[in-house]
């Protein structure tokens, strides 16, 4: 599976230098993270006592505007319902106005940020949802 999921990472962020490896993709798993793959996309997340932190979100380009990351959000809600989890946070790049879009038709506000957070220099912007 991690090696698919290096391809498929890849696929979803081509601009990015630093690309996740299988490697990574196994580490996080081994640390407590839950990922769910498709063909079109992934995400990973993880747990905690009373947080959910979406770690990553990723859906290749062609199926982008689909409802595909919409669908994977649901998921890592019903998840986080289950477990108890009162929140779900995750980060995203200020410039990525797409990416924040969605997470706020998903119900996600702003409550915070990271300067300079990401490789780029770009700041993060912290956002959360209650379930």
């Amino acid at each position: 599976m991690y090696p698919e999921l290096e391809k498929l990472y890849a696929l979803c962020f081509p601009d990015k230098q630093h690309k996740w490896t299988a490697k990574d993709f196994a580490d996080l798993k081994q640390s407590g993270c839950d990922i769910i793959v498709g063909q079109t996309g992934f995400v990973v997340w993880r747990n905690t006592l009373d947080d959910t932190e979406i770690i990553s979100i990723g859906v290749v380009p062609d199926a982008r505007r689909t409802g595909t990351a919409s669908a994977m959000i649901q998921m890592v809600k019903q998840d986080a319902k289950q477990n108890g989890v009162k929140n779900i946070l995750l980060e995203v790049d200020e410039h990525n106005t797409p990416a924040i879009e969605l997470y706020k038709k998903c119900g996600f506000t702003n409550v915070g940020m990271r300067p300079h957070y990401y490789e780029n220099g770009h700041n993060a912007i912290i956002m959360k949802t209650a379930i």
